[in-house]
């Protein structure tokens, strides 16, 4: 399937474009769901979103970033993953937040983000996380008809429908993008 410039394919055919998380993830989906999983190679340098959108004709409206947060109450840290588009910007301070029942709320520093997810960093995909942790996702991606996300690794993107993700383990649909 073609989307902006690049030619996507079934995920399960290209393991060594997964993270080994992703791919194992992808690999677990029931039924028919992992055919809906597309990938597509690409030039790590040009992972992150405006770069990518730039160079491979794909909107930000129609890519979701995965932002890693560590949320903190007492003596207690968890993490969790926020989903909004690339035109978007997640509300952590405010609806995140509340939603996770956290006192303070931050940006997971990178070192935590790649330790914990086994994936790159710039590459991190919510096909994949912990099984224990929340993934919150913003109801404008769950109701996109195709989007683009990290594949867990640099070099390559995956291309999933809002549906998809909405349904991944943990999920949870909410209004999360901080208003303009």
């Amino acid at each position: 399937m073609r989307f902006g410039t690049l030619d996507f394919g079934p995920a399960l055919d290209a393991p060594d474009l997964l993270a080994a998380p992703t791919a194992d993830a992808v690999a677990a989906m029931p039924g028919g769901e992992a055919a809906d999983v597309l990938v597509a190679a690409i030039d790590p340098g040009l992972a992150d979103t405006a770069a990518f959108c730039e160079h491979y004709a794909i909107s930000m409206a129609d890519g979701a970033n995965c932002v890693i947060v560590q949320a903190r109450r007492g003596e207690r840290t968890w993490y969790a993953a926020c989903l909004v588009r690339g035109s978007d910007r997640a509300d952590v301070n405010g609806a995140v937040r509340r939603h996770l029942g956290a006192r303070k709320l931050s940006f997971a520093s990178m070192d935590d983000a790649v330790s914990l997810t086994a994936m790159e960093y710039g590459g991190i995909t919510p096909v994949g996380l912990p099984s224990d942790w929340p993934i919150l996702v913003d109801e404008s991606v769950a109701a996109h008809p195709r989007l683009i996300v990290g594949s867990g690794i640099r070099g390559s993107k995956l291309l999933v429908t809002g549906a998809r993700l909405a349904a991944l383990p943990n999920a949870e649909v909410l209004p999360l993008a901080q208003a303009s």
